[in-house]
């Protein structure tokens, strides 16, 4: 009897079976070894954070008020500084570094998030401007932030999806599916801020879907953080604006 043996499945994730990488390979781009993106977009994008918190009112904020934001400010310069020109390359020094980073920025925005309860629900006098405006620091923050770990998790990280160490996804983009989309597409940090985005408006996931059970984790925690927030926003909005 001949040895049969099944070829692997095609689909979505066409040649997840195999992890050979050759020269001539012909996998999607995301699956195989690529330059890395560029390290700007996502190191603006956390200064943008840290600009959010500065600005956020004084009720919303613990202090001193700019201490965790000038923490987070030279970690940030730290880490470009040391960080490669492409993210192809990271030591798992830098990853850790830039890990601790996200996790200070996640922590002081779920401070804020607290605190923008407390008032809400204390029944302080809020000045409807105050109140509008930090609640939108403080919603775009969180997608921003949820971003941020989506980017640096999927897949083990920018340096690992360039060097296409990980064969199995944590998130299923719709160019994924696609053959032709897939040949020459791999996610980026824009992929997962839209990604991020969306899920804190619809409160689901809409055009990508997550597949591990820590994507799953993570996307439940950041819908119900926009939930609460945008609820208790909404809620104590129509009894404070003008002519209500």
């Amino acid at each position: 009897m001949t040895d049969e043996r099944p070829t692997p499945a095609q689909g979505p994730l066409t040649g997840v079976a195999t992890g050979l990488h050759s020269s001539t390979d012909r996998s999607p781009a995301w699956r195989r070894r690529t330059e890395g993106e560029q390290r700007w977009w996502v190191a603006l994008s956390i200064l943008l954070v840290v600009v959010l918190q500065s600005l956020l009112p004084q009720r919303f904020t613990i202090h001193p008020r700019f201490l965790l934001q000038a923490i987070e400010f030279a970690a940030l310069v730290a880490l470009v500084v040391t960080h490669p020109e492409r993210m192809s390359k990271r030591t798992k020094g830098v990853r850790a570094a830039s890990q601790a980073l996200l996790a200070f920025v996640a922590v002081t925005n779920v401070i804020s998030v607290v605190l923008l309860i407390h008032q809400i629900t204390s029944g302080g006098k809020i000045p409807a401007t105050e109140l509008l405006l930090g609640g939108a620091e403080i919603w775009f923050t969180n997608a921003m932030v949820f971003a941020l770990w989506y980017w640096e998790y999927d897949r083990g990280g920018p340096a690992s999806r360039a060097r296409g160490d990980a064969e199995i996804p944590d998130f299923l983009f719709p160019q994924m599916t696609d053959d032709k989309l897939a040949a020459n597409w791999e996610p980026i940090f824009m992929d997962y801020l839209f990604m991020s985005y969306t899920n804190s408006t619809a409160f689901s996931p809409t055009d990508t879907l997550p597949l591990s059970r820590w994507a799953k984790a993570l996307f439940m925690a950041q819908s119900a953080i926009s939930l609460v927030t945008v609820a208790l926003i909404a809620a104590r909005a129509v009894n404070i604006l003008p002519g209500s």
